[in-house]
């Protein structure tokens, strides 16, 4: 039979993933099965043990259950450690294995497939759940000029001030004056087609807006246009992530350019 792996998340319908792992597996001749799961909000942990116990290999985790995925884990790698936030698990000889692919998947769309350096560049990241706690060590790693976390509730984002080194933190109404070279939305506002409460002016000439949501025109990425920066959505995001957790799992690298332009198309 065919190694079974999946996505769990709530709403997960809309997740392409099971494409990208199928693509993947073809390309490389994996013998293997990929299947979106719907888990319930307060039902999590007890739906991954399930698909671990019925024969399933490993897992994504989407919004919003990296931070539970986190707490099942039984043995954790440093950067998911880092981040306090598991996006890829894996299921060995009964451990259940945490990883997050997020940051490294977030850094090489920007870097490589959109040409985008990160060195020297000052980076706003909104929002501190677990989407935005996965990126910022890779973020970092790049040596920006400064990374300043921004959320509605401006405790949180002190609170990952206080967890990372060498990071600002801020409300959004406090960006008011301040320029990005970068700005990365890292919350679920576009799942309800709605934005961070950004002031005007904040687009550094030249800048990037990137939006960590794909597959629609969200309210921010429509903001961010019409406030001259250049606009891009999640999905190149998602599929190196996938390639990162795919080389966990199963030891191989995929070709990511093809799976991109395909979905593009």
């Amino acid at each position: 039979m065919s190694e079974r792996y999946a996505v769990f998340g709530n709403p997960v319908a809309h997740s392409k993933s099971p494409l990208i792992h199928m693509a993947f597996a073809r390309q490389s001749a994996q013998d293997m099965s990929y299947e979106a799961i719907l888990a319930p909000l307060d039902g999590f942990a007890a739906a991954v043990r399930a698909f671990a116990e019925s024969g399933g290999c490993g897992a994504n985790v989407t919004v919003p259950f990296k931070e539970d995925a986190f707490r099942l884990a039984t043995r954790l790698s440093g950067r998911a450690t880092k981040a306090a936030a598991v996006n890829t698990l894996k299921f060995d000889n009964g451990e259940i294995l945490g990883d997050n692919t997020d940051g490294i998947g977030l850094v090489r769309d920007i870097r490589e497939n959109l040409k985008f350096s990160l060195a020297k560049k000052h980076i706003l990241l909104l929002g501190a759940g677990g989407a935005a706690r996965g990126v910022i060590m890779p973020l970092l790693a790049e040596s920006p000029a400064s990374l300043t976390i921004a959320n509605r509730t401006v405790e949180k984002a002190d609170a990952l001030r206080e967890h990372f080194d060498n990071i600002e933190s801020s409300s959004y109404g406090a960006l008011a004056g301040r320029q990005f070279d970068l700005v990365i939305n890292a919350t679920s506002s576009g799942l309800t087609d709605e934005m961070p409460a950004l002031p005007n002016g904040i687009y550094a000439d030249g800048a990037l807006a990137y939006d960590m949501m794909y597959g629609r025109e969200t309210r921010f990425m429509r903001f961010s246009r019409t406030h001259g920066a250049t606009v891009a959505d999640g999905l190149g995001m998602l599929v190196e992530q996938a390639a990162e957790a795919f080389f966990i799992w199963r030891g191989v690298h995929p070709q990511t350019a093809p799976v991109i332009s395909r979905l593009r198309g």
